[in-house]
């Protein structure tokens, strides 16, 4: 096997052409194998195997700095950097990270797990460079793509990057795709555009020969010198060169940004790339240059190339003989995309918008019933919010459907462009809370700590499937005064009796303690643990009142008056413990309490997700190292006790 002698990048560089295709193969062969055992990113690594090998191969990492935008397509970066020993360990606790980590190899040099960043990364480390605090650096090299273009900031620092001249090289890697097909103009493919490609690839062919690049230079530098008609001579060829770029799209786009463009080449023709990257390097001193590969997600795999939803982006453990079975959306999210649709049927005011993420949100049972009611922005979550505001000034209920960690990336958006013109948006948030396997980056924990302080915002926290499903029903009119946020875990969901959940801005009480001992308000996944937790309390003769706050902000005046009658309060939630849910509630509890009620002060004891980087591993493990699990809330409730 050709793969075991691979432990460098430099090993790669002395394969003939069949070991280099060989190579591809078994990488292909070795990535399923490993992604089916532990699961992970599939379809994006399998399309970018000829393409991190030919860079491999061309640059000299880590002088030179490769980049990698999305994050999540940098397995065969791993494999090749001498890190194919730690895959079986994939995403798992102590293992290797499932984006590229600085702590794992030098050869990686940001941990790039959201999109759309990779290039302003890139103008940073060309100052740096330029400025002589990095000498010995090369070439920087931003690989973006799987989607990562869509992003508004990814053209906040192209534009950039062509505006400073600075010498990067942009490798824009066209699959076609985010998680489900692109939101973009740049790589449509109707006549004109293939008739256009055919052009452009032709003209590619003269613009990477280095006779032809020597020779152009010559002829530009004896019009301008001509006497009388110099300026005008050079100003007639960059007319005629404007001209053809504006039929060649993308050409004109990044052109016009002051960005030198090559292709589109094959991103499976390890030749062809290798020759443009090694011309990309010869014209690099001119300034930024993108070199535009056209891949296919999930190439060499027939259930990933047959999946049209998303070429298996992602994938669960699975058999890798047949592939994963089809994803469809469980738990919470399940019941969020069932509840969506039923409203939507009654309300023709309810829309739904998502960025790039139509299946994980649940949404794609939506958009085949409402297709001119859903709204997939690509990645590009600023975009989502703002639009969301646009269309509830409209008159419209748009239900805005993100992963909790992204939400962080529209803050601005949520707080000036919604909350402030007081407009019915309503954010569904999936994978609120501890999620595991992606990392550090993907835990959505801040949300409640956030949206608790923006005025206006209510922030519902559902604890079952049903109690969703109310809630999104509830939000419906809970916007007419302002936005509404609902927030939900991914995996399992406690499903309860359709008569044992709350409404609207209530909190409910699940178990009434007679002796006012201990209170524990519980929040979100935690009621379950909560429950639990209040059985082995009660089987040692400890008596508990337990309550679903179920909404976090505002909380419920007749929680916290009941709270307050009690010894001890125990809160706990999934979110940052800091600023969070149980900090305002123990606030709200100190600044209500009068001592003429006669009553001792109750001991309040926050519990909840600690101020650090939570690292990979699974959802459980991770709560039961913090004590949010139900053994946790009864080793703080009788620690709690014994301190009283």
């Amino acid at each position: 096997m050709v793969l075991e002698v691979i432990r460098q990048p430099s090993d790669l560089r002395g394969l003939t052409a069949p070991e280099l295709e060989q190579l591809a193969a078994e990488i292909r062969e070795f990535v399923v194998a490993a992604v089916s055992e532990t699961g992970g990113h599939l379809g994006s690594n399998l399309g970018a195997v000829e393409l991190t090998l030919a860079l491999h191969r061309v640059f000299d990492s880590p002088r030179d700095a490769i980049l990698w935008d999305t994050g999540h397509q940098a397995y065969i970066h791993k494999i090749v950097t001498g890190r194919r020993g730690g895959f079986s360990q994939l995403r798992q606790a102590g293992g290797i990270s499932g984006y590229p980590s600085r702590e794992e190899s030098v050869h990686d040099f940001i941990e790039n797990s959201h999109a759309s960043t990779v290039l302003s990364y890139a103008y940073g480390l060309a100052v740096a460079r330029d400025a002589g605090k990095t000498p010995d650096r090369r070439h920087i090299v931003a690989i973006i793509g799987d989607g990562s273009m869509t992003g508004g900031m990814a053209y906040e620092a192209l534009n950039n990057l062509g505006h400073s001249g600075k010498r990067v090289i942009i490798i824009l890697n066209d699959n076609g795709r985010s998680y489900a097909p692109t939101i973009s103009n740049l790589t449509k493919g109707g006549p004109a555009e293939r008739v256009s490609r055919k052009l452009s690839n032709k003209l590619t062919d003269i613009r990477l020969n280095p006779v032809y690049v020597r020779r152009q230079r010559k002829f530009e530098t004896f019009l301008k010198k001509l006497p009388f008609i110099g300026k005008q001579a050079e100003r007639g060829m960059e007319a005629f060169k404007a001209g053809v770029r504006e039929f060649l799209q993308p050409p004109a786009f990044f052109e016009a940004l002051g960005v030198r463009y090559i292709g589109p080449i094959d991103g499976h023709d390890m030749k062809a790339m290798e020759f443009a990257f090694t011309a990309a390097q010869q014209r690099v001193e001119e300034g930024p240059i993108v070199i535009h590969v056209i891949t296919q997600k999930g190439r060499g795999y027939s259930p990933a190339e047959d999946d049209d939803e998303k070429h298996l982006h992602d994938a669960p453990v699975f058999d890798p003989i047949n592939g994963p079975p089809k994803s469809v959306p469980t738990g919470y999210t399940e019941a969020f995309a069932d509840t969506i649709i039923k409203l939507a049927e009654q309300d023709s005011r309810i829309v739904a918008i998502t960025a790039a993420m139509p299946g994980p949100t649940g949404l794609i049972q939506f958009q085949e019933h409402f297709p001119d009611r859903f709204f997939d922005v690509g990645i590009a979550e600023q975009h989502a919010v703002t639009a969301a505001a646009g269309m509830a000034m409209g008159g419209m209920r748009p239900v805005v459907a993100l992963y909790s960690t992204f939400l962080n990336r529209a803050w601005d958006q949520v707080v000036y462009d919604v909350a402030m013109h007081r407009l019915p948006v309503i954010f569904c948030l999936d994978r609120a809370g501890i999620t595991g396997d992606d990392g550090p980056s993907h835990h959505g924990v801040y949300d409640m700590a956030l949206l608790s302080k923006v005025p206006g915002m209510r922030v519902l926290a559902p604890s079952s499937t049903q109690d969703l499903q109310q809630m999104l029903s509830d939000a419906i009119s809970l916007a007419d005064t302002g936005p509404v946020a609902i927030r939900y875990p991914k995996g399992l969901a406690r499903n309860v009796d359709e008569n044992d959940i709350g409404s609207g801005l209530q909190a409910r009480k699940l178990v009434d303690g007679p002796t006012k001992r201990v209170c524990i308000l519980a929040i979100g996944k935690l009621v379950g643990a909560a429950l639990e937790a209040a059985e082995t309390l009660q089987a040692s003769n400890v008596d508990v009142t337990v309550w679903d706050v179920r909404s976090c902000s505002p909380l419920d005046p007749a929680m916290i008056a009941d709270a307050i009658q009690h010894d001890v309060v125990i809160t706990a939630e999934d979110g940052i413990r800091d600023g969070g849910i149980g900090m305002t509630i123990e606030n709200t509890i100190n600044d209500l309490f009068q001592a003429a009620t006669g009553h001792k002060r109750p001991i309040v004891q926050v519990l909840g997700v600690p101020t650090t980087f939570v690292p990979t591993a699974k959802p459980n493990v991770i709560l039961h190292q913090m004590g949010l699990d139900a053994q946790g809330i009864v080793e703080a409730v009788l620690n709690t006790i014994g301190a009283r």
